[in-house]
């Protein structure tokens, strides 16, 4: 007998709905599996224990999704004639598809990013669609994708149909029954939707982080949770400025101010503007203006520089310019990905929660207090070669309201050597182009010059013929550290050329990595070394006056001020670093993951805090090293401290941004 489908017990649709949820239940955990097939390198020095710990937790995080992918069918029980067990099996079916695409999404994010699905997918999809979907397309098996979802999607639909066929075969239900049943089931779901027993808040994502293992850790974790979270975070734009209120604001005006001023610095607006102020620099390293060249290296970790103590082969040509300038072994950028790595270095502001996307959002439209502003002040001419589109991180429009003069992009390349159709021309091709431009420069004013690499990045598009050897040794990091290889290359060459021109005796350079990538080793729970990048700089007497070494933390936001006391003189700015050359500690860096995760971190010296909101602070010390080390330590003092400074510096920050007080052209009364 065919079961009625337009009719059904309370019976049968308690089972349905019970054998429904084990199915989506079932489907999440595969889900996990397949991300840990998809970064079992991370995996290889964790427990076993703490891997299937994660996946316990993990249960609860797939029962609050699965909750609320039953609640319509739940509500479906008022309905006297029950459910609809055809519609029921198609809502499923979609929810599960989502599931699965967010998994298979998140599969690849994960392996390039080591941060759950968050913010950064809005990011990517305000970007320009031809130039995403291009990087999708050439960087990623799709196809394969597309029919694995299609295949488990097919299967799970099958097994909801399956269900309906094994139903008990009862008639109706009297209404009160199932009034009942509805009400119990009721109950059932809110709790199941909070995700845990106890009092107060539900489940959070830091309920997940019961280990000192940062994969276990996000493993625990439910991709489409992580998703939703940052799309209503995304729309919920006050939520972000609960920063502003962490402390009285002069008392984190102070401990900032504390903070950031060095010798040789005068605040100008101490009462109204954190980090506004003159500063006297001294000689410089020549008595004559001094040309400034910036390059941007993409995905330049630290981890793979040979000169940092990582010698794979991988860069070779860094290496030699190392032994012509001045090495800074413990610096790290502001977030992990190329936007944070411009504004942080350019514009000399940090990377904050709720702004890691500063120049496409309405608060980056304002004049920042960076390197352009600085080299304004002295009527430097400037310049900006990149190998792809300006459109992309709304670049143009960001540094062209920075100051920045001319743009010289991939359409402006004539008869390229490689040009890929995701991002532009190789990064041989805009470091040649760079040196024809830099060569032609007039010898009677100075010049400022921002050269940005690209091929270094997802789909990672080389020439066919490459003057390099692939990599074959490093695993999945094969393709990445070929393109690095590669980069590095390119790197050595423009050198190779410049060196021989006029302008170069006369020029500071300075070379830093926008970011790192994940590798092997996730050291801290911030992943730290996703953030190691090298910083070279090298210049006229830079070794007779500063050695060959620095030890001292620093990140992104100080390179400006240190370009400033190279220079010599004196100059006006609010600069949200120090210079590095002109420090009498340790150093210290606030850094913080691309996207919506809010963790973040302060450096100081050779210890590190992290700090999750809802979950237990960390402190460790370590050490960035041939060998990478971190030990946790207990230290309350230290603690409260770093605490203090890492919470006022977020604070005055946020505050400078909204407030408008991030530049000097009302400074100079």
């Amino acid at each position: 007998m065919k079961q009625n489908l337009n009719s059904s017990s309370v019976k049968s649709d308690l089972i349905f709905l019970a054998s429904s949820a084990f199915l989506l239940m079932a489907l999440q955990t595969l889900l996990r599996g397949l991300l840990l097939w998809r970064n079992q390198e991370l995996a290889a020095v964790i427990p076993d224990s703490v891997m299937f710990n994660a996946f316990l937790i993990g249960l609860r995080f797939d029962l609050l999704m699965t909750a609320y992918a039953m609640i319509p069918l739940v509500f479906s029980l008022l309905h006297p004639r029950g459910l609809n067990y055809k519609l029921a099996a198609l809502w499923l079916t979609l929810i599960a598809s989502v599931f699965i695409f967010l998994a298979v999404l998140e599969l690849d994010f994960y392996y390039e990013f080591h941060v759950r699905l968050n913010s950064l997918v809005f990011q990517y999809l305000k970007e320009d669609p031809a130039t995403v979907m291009s990087m999708i397309w050439y960087g990623f098996p799709v196809v394969r994708y597309l029919i694995l979802i299609a295949v488990i999607t097919a299967i799970l639909y099958g097994l909801f149909m399956m269900v309906i066929r094994w139903l008990p075969r009862q008639g109706r239900t009297h209404y009160l029954l199932r009034l009942t049943s509805f009400f119990l089931l009721v109950i059932v779901v809110a709790v199941s939707a909070r995700g845990t027993l106890r009092h107060g808040p539900p489940l959070r994502w830091g309920d997940a982080f019961q280990s000192d293992y940062l994969f276990a850790n996000h493993l625990g974790l439910n991709g489409s949770f992580t998703f939703s979270k940052a799309f209503i975070a995304n729309l919920n734009k006050d939520k972000k400025n609960r920063w502003l209120k962490l402390m009285p604001e002069d008392e984190a005006l102070l401990e900032t101010q504390a903070s950031l001023l060095i010798t040789g610095e005068k605040l100008l607006k101490p009462d109204s503007s954190a980090v506004l102020r003159q500063y006297n620099a001294g000689q410089g390293l020549s008595d004559k203006p001094l040309n400034v060249v910036f390059i941007l290296m993409e995905s330049f970790s630290g981890e793979f520089t040979g000169s940092l103590g990582h010698d794979y082969d991988i860069t070779p040509n860094f290496d030699r310019l190392s032994k012509q300038g001045l090495l800074f072994s413990n610096f790290v950028s502001n977030g992990t990905h190329t936007h944070q790595g411009m504004f942080a270095s350019i514009a000399c502001f940090p990377n904050i929660p709720g702004y890691s996307a500063l120049m496409q959002t309405p608060e980056g439209d304002t004049k920042f207090s960076g390197i352009l502003d600085m080299l304004n002040q002295r009527n430097y001419q400037s310049m900006y070669i990149y190998n792809g589109d300006f459109a992309w991180d709304n670049q143009n429009g960001f540094f062209g309201g920075q100051g920045m003069q001319r743009f010289i992009g991939r359409h402006d390349f004539v008869d390229p050597k490689f040009s890929d159709p995701t991002w532009g021309v190789s990064d041989e091709d805009m470091f040649n182009r760079a040196a024809q431009e830099l060569a032609k420069q007039p010898t009677d004013k100075p010049f400022f010059a921002f050269l940005q690499t690209l091929s270094n990045h997802t789909p990672y598009a080389l020439p066919e013929q490459l003057p390099v050897d692939d990599v074959t040794d490093m695993g999945g990091l094969n393709e990445h550290l070929t393109a690095m290889r590669y980069a590095d290359w390119a790197l050595g060459e423009f050198f190779d050329k410049v060196e021989k021109m006029d302008f170069y005796q006369n020029t500071i350079f300075v070379l830093v990595g926008d970011h790192g990538f994940g590798t092997n080793e996730q050291l801290t729970d911030i992943d730290l070394l996703r953030f190691h990048v090298p910083l070279l700089i090298i210049g006229p007497n830079v070794t007779e006056q500063y050695g060959f070494h620095n030890n001292t933390v620093g990140s992104q936001v100080d390179i400006a001020p240190t370009i400033a006391g190279l220079l010599g003189g004196s100059f006006i700015h609010s600069c949200w670093g120090r210079d590095l050359l002109n420090v009498d500690d340790a150093g210290f860096a606030m850094i913080k993951s691309s996207g919506s995760d809010v963790t973040t971190a302060l450096l100081q010296g050779d210890s590190i805090l992290i700090q999750h909101p809802g979950v237990k602070d960390k402190l460790y010390n370590y050490e960035l090293a041939e060998q990478n080390s971190v030990q946790a330590i207990d230290d309350k003092e230290k603690h409260e401290h770093m605490k203090l400074k890492i919470n006022a510096y977020i604070q005055s920050a946020m505050k400078a941004l909204l407030y408008g007080q991030l530049g000097t052209h009302d400074s100079q009364e």
